[in-house]
């Protein structure tokens, strides 16, 4: 077993605010994002300039904002927040969903496809390889909250998290995993497929597939939300249900795209 490290979940406190990792997580995976599409932009097939990729950063983050808490609110916690409608706006202290995150960030990419006249699957494409990076940060967030953790585990990089609802005793860093596997992994995956041109729609579509895959398999042994429970079978998870149809969703694009090739 692997002590927790005791990481404080404010990284500055002003008195009159405070600056939580959490945060510092998402700015920190949002800024490497957008070198990463600047080097990227400097291949002459995808066609957009600095200033084109700064301002799909901009929409990108703001998608990511109010689509991620939005959909943790909706898909996770919905009943709570109607008691108390003011903490939806408590995004230092966590919550914040990856499925409402993609929804928000589709609809901001939409938008800026048609404001710059530009195929919206030319822009996913473009974007997918990089996702991975805000996705591990955000994950590791995660960990330094303490929130989000396993079931129990005798492995020997188990740990034993400090919110009292894990109960002491040594579980699955499941964030950790998700870090590795949704964040470096899948980012290592995109990257180098997408080194060469690619038909139109395949690498969001492998996205797709790779996140859920992997988001599917790290839920076995992540404990659900526990307002939530198990959906089904004491296994099935909220987190898989919302999986699936990305899963299936990413095939149809791949499918699609290499039948027109």
């Amino acid at each position: 077993m692997i002590s927790y490290p005791d990481i404080n979940p404010v990284a500055v406190d002003f008195g009159f605010v405070k600056i939580h990792w959490y945060g510092i997580t998402y700015v920190v995976g949002i800024l490497l994002a957008w070198l990463l599409l600047k080097y990227r932009g400097q291949q002459s097939y995808w066609g957009f300039n600095n200033e084109q990729i700064s301002d799909l950063i901009f929409y990108a983050m703001f998608g990511i904002i109010v689509g991620g808490r939005l959909g943790s609110v909706l898909f996770y916690n919905f009943s709570y927040y109607i008691q108390h409608p003011i903490e939806v706006f408590y995004i230092q202290q966590g919550g914040m969903s990856f499925h409402g995150g993609l929804l928000g960030v589709m609809a901001a990419v939409w938008f800026f496809a048609r404001k710059i006249e530009v195929p919206f699957f030319k822009l996913t494409d473009f974007i997918a390889p990089v996702v991975p990076i805000g996705l591990g940060c955000g994950r590791i967030g995660n960990f330094i909250n303490g929130e989000l953790w396993g079931g129990p585990s005798d492995l020997p990089w188990a740990m034993i998290f400090p919110d009292p609802a894990a109960g002491g005793i040594a579980r699955h860093p499941s964030q950790l995993y998700e870090a590795l596997l949704e964040g470096l992994i899948l980012f290592i995956i995109l990257w180098c497929f997408s080194r060469t041109p690619r038909p139109l729609k395949t690498i969001s579509g492998l996205f797709l597939i790779g996140y859920g895959v992997f988001r599917f398999i790290v839920e076995f042994v992540r404990i659900p939300d526990q307002h939530i429970g198990y959906l089904a079978f004491d296994w099935f998870t909220m987190g898989q249900l919302l999986t699936l149809p990305m899963i299936i969703f990413g095939l149809f694009l791949m499918t699609m795209a290499y039948k027109k090739t």
